[in-house]
């Protein structure tokens, strides 16, 4: 019986470590619905790094690998050991399908994009020929008929309280810096409401009671977000997402949402400096309505996570300060921040390197974590710098306790801010070992 084994590799650490955990509470869920269209006669296994050990002697006919952020670069070296083996590797995922060309150098064949058109094409080309054609590039138009994904596979491992399920893919807007807008170019696609919620569905008859939706901006479609809560708010289950703070300006939907079971939200707040977002094509996100919305949002009963960019154009060492200061003041219980990076294949990546503002083109150092460019009002080493003295000044204990147990919306949601001074402590960990918490 032939043999697939997923992989999804973790980060390395400044020190060279793996970054490990005891749980990962937010598994992805591209493995087990690949798993889900995988032929009766395969076998499949998955291994997910930060919570598994990887073992290079496996008996896979073919190894996947895919991650959705920098954890594609130590994939790479995975790949290599594979390879060394005689192994036939395959990656995806979003960095590797945006700079395919440097990837493919290091595996037999990459999947760009979308993967269920072009994983029964993989596996259908092995069955005959024993071989993967380099490039796999096959957009798909539709969600529809999608099948359950084998959640059991996830279930084996040490994993929380959450299962994740899709709602939709991609965004209208297209951002020069947003691997999203590099990959769907301002398409956005839905899953049938009645699909979404049998997937829902089998994660409550597994026994757990929250799931984590899946989407790259829920609220680009508000009439199906109103349409697909509808239709969980009876299933009685709680769930988080990820969002644009257009949320903020439909006081009714918001309503809706929370009703529907929303405890959780992650929104791409991205700076406190409009000059620069107007500048990467976020004209519409306008900082001087950033507090209002992140209050709106955490009055309607949904928890806040956020996500920010440091070392825009126009920013300053007092406006990266500044967001320190905007983060304690807000009381964002789970703030994120990545220095601003021009990714491979992005729209920014090609502005910055024809204006000669690229540091390096070493991809293995495009982790998010330091300057690659040439910032406008600072030397990329003192971005670097500022970059970990915000997550230092952010996630001190006096931070992380006035963000989550003591918030004033604390008492209404005890399990919630609970859970954000678990993460937060989860983060301290990773950030006094200079590595970007983005596992969780």
């Amino acid at each position: 019986m032939p043999k697939i084994l997923f992989i999804q590799p973790t980060q390395v650490g400044s020190d060279g470590q793996l970054c490990k955990q005891k749980r990962i509470h937010l598994p992805g869920l591209v493995f087990p619905l690949l798993a889900a269209m995988t032929p009766p006669g395969w076998k499949v296994e998955v291994r997910i790094e930060v919570v598994d050990d990887i073992d290079f002697e496996t008996d896979a006919d073919i190894v996947g690998i895919g991650s959705m952020g920098y954890a594609t670069l130590h994939g790479l070296s995975l790949a290599g050991e594979f390879r060394a083996r005689g192994k036939t590797v395959v990656m995806g995922g979003y960095m590797a399908s945006m700079m395919p060309l440097y990837v493919r150098e290091r595996v037999d064949s990459v999947v760009i994009g979308d993967a269920e058109i072009s994983y029964p094409e993989l596996i259908d080309d092995f069955e005959r020929t024993g071989r993967l054609k380099p490039v796999y590039d096959n957009p798909v138009t539709s969600l529809a008929g999608l099948p359950v994904p084998r959640y059991e596979l996830l279930l084996e491992k040490k994993i929380g309280g959450m299962l994740p399920v899709q709602a939709g893919r991609g965004c209208p807007h297209t951002c020069s810096f947003c691997s999203i807008a590099c990959i769907y170019k301002g398409r956005y696609i839905t899953r049938p409401v009645d699909e979404v919620v049998r997937d829902i569905r089998a994660v409550k008859d597994h026994g757990l009671k929250r799931f984590y939706l899946i989407d790259d901006n829920i609220v680009s479609n508000r009439r199906y977000l109103e349409e697909l809560c509808e239709a969980i708010e009876p299933l009685g289950m709680t769930w988080a997402t990820q969002c644009s703070l257009e949320l903020s300006r439909y006081p009714r939907l918001l309503e809706r949402v929370r009703r529907a079971g929303a405890t959780m939200m992650s929104f791409g707040v991205e700076s406190i400096t409009q000059e620069g977002l107007d500048r990467l094509g976020k004209k519409w996100l306008r900082v001087d309505g950033h507090e209002q919305a992140l209050r709106t949002i955490t009055d309607a009963g949904i928890m806040v996570s956020s996500e920010m960019m440091v070392g825009i154009d126009g920013e300053t060492e007092e406006s990266i300060r500044a967001t320190a200061a905007f983060i304690d003041e807000i009381r964002i219980p789970i703030p994120r921040f990545y220095i601003m990076t021009p990714m491979p294949g992005s729209q920014l990546f090609y502005e910055f390197k024809a204006a000669g503002r690229l540091v390096t083109e070493d991809y293995a150092l495009y982790d998010g974590a330091r300057a690659v460019h040439r910032p406008e009002n600072m030397s990329p080493e003192r971005l670097t710098d500022l970059y970990w003295w915000l997550y230092v000044k952010v996630f001190s204990i006096r931070g992380i306790l006035r963000r989550t147990l003591f918030h004033p919306k604390a008492f209404r949601q005890p399990l919630a801010y609970l859970f954000a001074f678990y993460v937060s402590l989860h983060y301290r960990r990773y950030i006094r070992r200079r590595v970007p918490p983005n596992i969780l």
